[in-house]
C-alpha cells in the first residue's frame, strides 16, 4: 500500500474526503518525525513503538575484493511491535 492508496482508505473508511485525510496524515508523520528527531520514544497502543538507537562504527569488508572500509557511527529508528499485533500476525495461516 502506497500513500495515496493509505490515503483513499482512510477517506472511505472514516467518511472523510481525501485532502482532509491526507493533511491530517501528514501532520501525524510530520509529528512523529519530530519527536524521533528530538530523541524521543513513540508508543502507539496495539501497534507497537518507534524508537532512536545509535549504531556504533564497525568494520566492513568487500567479499571480492576484501578492501575493508571503516563504516562510521549513525542514528537509526528501531520498531517493536506490540504483543497484540504479534499475535495477530501469528494466527494468520500461511
Amino acid at each position: 500500500m502506497n500513500h495515496k492508496e493509505l490515503i483513499a482508505k482512510l477517506a472511505e473508511r472514516n467518511k472523510l474526503t481525501k485532502p482532509e485525510v491526507e493533511q491530517l496524515l501528514d501532520a501525524t508523520i510530520h509529528t512523529i518525525k519530530t519527536h524521533l528527531i528530538d530523541g524521543k520514544t513513540i508508543g502507539i497502543q496495539g501497534f507497537g513503538s518507534f524508537e532512536v538507537r545509535k549504531k556504533e562504527e564497525r568494520l566492513s569488508v568487500h567479499p571480492a575484493t576484501q578492501i575493508r572500509t571503516l563504516i562510521p557511527p549513525k542514528l537509526v529508528v528501531n520498531f517493536k511491535q506490540s504483543t497484540v499485533l504479534k499475535e495477530k500476525l501469528n494466527d494468520i495461516k500461511l
